[in-house]
């Protein structure tokens, strides 16, 4: 089934998820996939292939992120999602029953839903019934009074459906967890779409998961760091925690898969892990993430309204997802048009906020973003002085 046809320039994949990867990675991973006598995508995930190439990706995702011995690499299944339950599942169900959860956009909202089932999940900021979540709330105004009789601390370093982003060093580290972080309340880190582009200090975090979906690879695995010495704590496990769910069945098992794992996407993950150990590491793709929204930003900003970024103050916009609106929703289509004719797709924001969002993932190299900015200059240009901001237009 032919869902796109091929562009006779480049192709640049603005999608929230699955992501853009680079076009060596997949011709690495469709000239492996025929010239194999099996394929990744085929072999058991017991073999001896099989579990080299998960070390392989392991050893390079603890390079890229400098992981110590402290903490496991899994690679899970069910995506993020599966790790909204399986967290409150090994780590609140002991003594400390209740966790805290800071909710600053869609993902989190999900996440501190999910826990809700399975334990008490104190809100620690409440927006209101009809949240738009375009900041981050000042600490005075969260409710972490009684933080330190929890079982951890839950937040969302980067939200990619509203394009909020914890500044670099800005997590307030010492309020929520004290001088140390040898004991309760443990900090969990829901780093899904800006893993692999910054620092993690592993002296503070006990959990930090992500889908692969976002700067790594395929849909259909979450990388989950853990803390070692938090896996076989019985006393911080619920008795009926489901299979999937249960970090110490994954750890006792081969290669640490209970199940058949997404095969595809680990092997595509690894070959992508691999290239960005080439490339630089982190501190390359930090610095990359930080020009590609410098450019977007910078021409939003320069462009009198026309377009617009909803998060304030601007230290909280987001380097990988970038929501934007255009004076009028009639004019969207129009631009995603216009943008997809350039070879520029999943542009349009996502069904909750509306308008148009770019993510920017870490395979997007600058000339994407370049190529954007051209677009949306075109369409500025040729309908900046047709509409009235913030109406309706009713032809276009």
């Amino acid at each position: 089934m032919d869902f796109h046809r091929a562009h006779s320039r480049p192709v640049y994949n603005f999608s929230a998820g699955p992501c853009m990867l680079p076009r060596s990675v997949l011709q690495q991973a469709s000239d492996d996939l025929l010239s194999w006598d099996i394929s990744a995508m085929e072999m058991s995930h017991r073999s001896r292939e099989f579990t080299d190439i998960s070390l392989q990706a392991e050893s390079d995702l603890r390079k890229l992120l400098s992981i110590d011995d402290r903490f496991e690499v899994f690679f899970f299944p069910g995506g993020a999602t599966l790790q909204f339950s399986a967290i409150p599942y090994n780590l609140a169900g002991g003594v400390r029953r209740k966790a805290y959860y800071l909710t600053t956009g869609l993902w989190s909202s999900q996440a501190i839903k999910e826990a809700g089932k399975i334990c008490d999940a104190v809100e620690v900021w409440d927006q209101g019934t009809k949240p738009q979540y375009t900041t981050i709330p000042d600490l005075s105004k969260w409710n972490i009074r009684d933080v330190k009789d929890a079982a951890y601390f839950h937040y969302c370093d980067n939200e990619t459906v509203h394009g909020v982003e914890f500044p670099q060093g800005e997590f307030p580290f010492k309020e929520i967890l004290g001088d140390a972080n040898a004991h309760a309340p443990y900090l969990v880190c829901d780093a899904s779409s800006n893993i692999l582009t910054r620092e993690i200090d592993w002296d503070r975090h006990s959990v930090v998961y992500g889908g692969t979906q976002k700067n790594v690879g395929p849909a259909g695995a979450c990388i989950t760091i853990i803390r070692r010495d938090l896996i076989d704590r019985k006393d911080l496990q619920r008795a009926d925690t489901p299979v999937l769910c249960d970090w110490r069945q994954f750890m006792n098992s081969p290669a640490k898969y209970h199940n058949t794992p997404a095969t595809w996407s680990v092997w595509v993950s690894a070959l992508n892990l691999r290239h960005m150990v080439k490339e630089g590491g982190g501190l390359h793709y930090q610095k990359l993430a930080e020009e590609r929204s410098r450019i977007l930003y910078d021409f939003i900003d320069s462009s009198n309204g026309f377009y617009t970024n909803p998060v304030t103050p601007i230290k909280y916009r987001s380097r990988m997802n970038v929501p934007f609106f255009l004076p009028t929703p009639a004019l969207d289509d129009l631009f995603l048009s216009k943008a997809a004719q350039r070879g520029l797709l999943e542009l349009r924001g996502h069904k909750v906020t509306g308008g148009c969002r770019a993510s920017m993932y870490n395979a997007m190299p600058l000339e994407g973003v370049h190529a954007l900015v051209e677009v949306m200059k075109e369409v500025k240009d040729e309908w900046g002085k047709k509409v009235s901001y913030g109406k309706e237009v009713p032809k276009l």
